[in-house]
């Protein structure tokens, strides 16, 4: 009966160590999906609304076929030394995979992907724990120095900060970056996922239809809250901008096609004195041109005879919006691998500009 007691305590307590273990194992991952997240809003972050509230990313989530934008916000840290490891979407081969969030004493690898106020692609540049308080850098933050002392200002230099608004990693014109060994180090490390109040944040935002992508086309009317669900709260702040090239003007439809892309001015070259450089640097700039003029004309192919198909099968109404909505991420992927590489040519010019940040 000893011996019975003993082996049943001895397994109870292997259970827990179990349970425990699964709770400080590396967050796994979560949905995949076949076509890419849109391109990262722009919009201003809402002022900070007391002390040890942490920032949390804004980002894409997917339900029910259609991406919605999970408003960034603040987040009390589940524990003193705690910083959040955003989750982040990632190629996997044959379909992009989320990759969830964490709590954890340090930060972990976040995809590269640039989600601003002092989460530039690696490490967190916001803040930092002192003394079992969090001390804000006010140069990424919006703090309240009457109500919050704890603050120090640092500009953050960073040359290889994104110069898109790309939300993914990996995959056609998404980020090319690798986990540090530091990075992999903090997701084998002790840490937890998302608090009870960003589970319902993430839920209150899936339930609103004016934050699914098909609604806002990437400029959520929601787009940072000050707490986590407080949609309706005065501090709410809405994207200043969508995503780059979506229809011309911020809020504008984006693209559905490649024949809906509006026309934008070619940059001038850069009149650096060598007529032979100006001349190279024209050169290239026609032929970027005259590629991605194929490319545009080759997927409007490929759409096109998608339209054929559906005319033949008679399909429905609901069919016919999941290819438009299929059309339009793949119109958005095109115009997100443009830009990157119109701005790494003009990069190559002019290697003194500063590359934009929101």
């Amino acid at each position: 009966m000893k011996m019975k007691v003993l082996a049943r305590a001895a397994s109870l307590v292997f259970g827990i160590l179990a349970m425990a273990a699964v709770s400080y194992a590396q967050i796994g991952i979560g949905i995949s999906v076949r076509i890419a997240p849109p391109e990262l809003p722009v919009y201003e972050q809402p002022i900070c609304p007391g002390d040890g509230y942490l920032w949390t990313p804004g980002y894409w989530g997917y339900a029910d076929d259609d991406y919605y934008w999970i408003p960034g916000t603040w987040v009390e840290a589940p524990e003193v030394g705690f910083f959040w490891t955003p989750g982040y979407w990632g190629w996997g081969g044959d379909a992009f995979l989320f990759h969830e969030g964490y709590w954890g004493p340090q930060v972990g690898f976040y995809g590269g992907i640039s989600y601003g106020f002092g989460y530039f692609g690696h490490g967190y540049e916001g803040g930092r724990w002192d003394g079992g308080h969090f001390f804000y850098n006010r140069t990424v933050n919006n703090v309240n120095v009457s109500i919050i002392h704890n603050t120090y200002n640092t500009t953050i230099v960073n040359e290889n900060r994104n110069v898109t608004h790309v939300s993914y990693n990996g995959g056609t014109g998404g980020i090319d970056a690798r986990a540090t060994a530091d990075e992999e180090a903090a997701a084998r490390a002790r840490h937890v996922g998302p608090v009870a109040a960003q589970t319902q944040h993430v839920e209150a935002a899936r339930a609103n239809p004016q934050l699914r992508a098909s609604y806002n086309h990437g400029k959520p009317p929601i787009a940072a809250t000050p707490r986590p669900g407080a949609f309706t709260d005065k501090g709410v702040v809405a994207a200043r901008e969508g995503p780059a090239g979506a229809g011309g003007k911020a809020g504008s439809p984006a693209p559905v096609h490649p024949r809906d892309i509006p026309a934008s001015e070619r940059p001038a070259a850069p009149n650096t004195g060598n007529p032979k450089v100006d001349q190279k640097y024209q050169k290239q700039q026609d032929k970027l041109a005259a590629q991605q003029t194929k490319e545009r004309q080759k997927l409007q192919q490929q759409q096109d005879k998608d339209h054929q198909q559906l005319a033949k099968k008679n399909v429905d109404e609901a069919s016919k919006q999941q290819v438009e909505q299929r059309h339009q991420q793949q119109t958005q992927q095109l115009m997100q691998r443009h830009t990157q590489q119109q701005q790494q040519l003009q990069s190559r010019q002019q290697p003194a500009a500063r590359p934009e940040h929101h």
